[in-house]
Parts: C-alpha cells; sequence; structure tokens
C-alpha cells in the first residue's frame, strides 16, 4: 500500500517509459480538428495549435488568462502576449457524450487543435466540430 501512494505521488518509471502513467491514460482520441485526452485524471500542460499551413504555436494553459465562447465570433483564449481566435463550426457542440471542443478546454483536456483545409471543412458532416480558421 505504501508502494501505491509514493507511486501516486511522485510517480514510477513504467514499460512506456511516463513517470507514473498507464498506457491507458496517455492515450489521446483524435476528434478531427481536435485531440481529447482520454484519462480520467489526465491533463495537458499545454495545447498546440496546428495551422493548416503547417505553422505550429504551443500555449501554456497556465498562461491563458481567460476562455470565452461566442457563436458569432468563435472562441476566443486571453493570453499574457495578445489573443487567439478559433472560428469555425460547432465550437461548443458535443462531438461525443460530454466532450465539447470548448468545454475541452476550460478544463485542459484538449491537446492540441487544428485548422481544416478548405476541402475536409467542406466535406464534414454538418454536426462536427470544424476550426476553419485559427490567428494568433
Amino acid at each position: 500500500m505504501n508502494g501505491r501512494l509514493l507511486e501516486k505521488y511522485v510517480g514510477r518509471a513504467n514499460g512506456n517509459g511516463e513517470a507514473g502513467h498507464t498506457a491507458d491514460e496517455l492515450e489521446i482520441d483524435d476528434l478531427g480538428c481536435f485531440g481529447w485526452l482520454r484519462g480520467i485524471r489526465d491533463r495537458a500542460l499545454a495545447v498546440e495549435l496546428r495551422r493548416a499551413n503547417g505553422n505550429i504555436v504551443a500555449i501554456p494553459y497556465h498562461g491563458i488568462e481567460r476562455f470565452a465562447f461566442d457563436p458569432s465570433e468563435g472562441i476566443v483564449l486571453t493570453v499574457s502576449g495578445g489573443k487567439v481566435q478559433l472560428k469555425g463550426r460547432n465550437l461548443n457542440a458535443e462531438m461525443q457524450p460530454t466532450i465539447r471542443l470548448f468545454e475541452g478546454l476550460t478544463r485542459h483536456r484538449v491537446p492540441w487543435i487544428r485548422e481544416v483545409p478548405d476541402s475536409e471543412s467542406l466535406s464534414a458532416a454538418g454536426n462536427a466540430t470544424v476550426v476553419d480558421s485559427i490567428q494568433w
């Protein structure tokens, strides 16, 4: 029992090289335009923003001062260096039971978001969450 308690707080390297995590806890579901941490207690340290042109920026969650969602404006993240705006469709719609992009951001469950190319945006299902543009 003491070993389990110690492992809980300190972590122990296991077969996958990660301290204190099992393979299932580290899995990320790919939901098309964003990833979702599957482990019930997992939280991302940063969110990686991937533009369709290949540019990527990572923002640490602790640096996000405000999360805002307005259906007409999209999602706006206020960070110390300015603002990040995500525009698209169904940005707060339920993708799967209890999985929504905006809510996932506020709970630090989203490790990455990607801007989809125009062709993919046009062919996406009407109820799918689609990020058409990421501006920083």
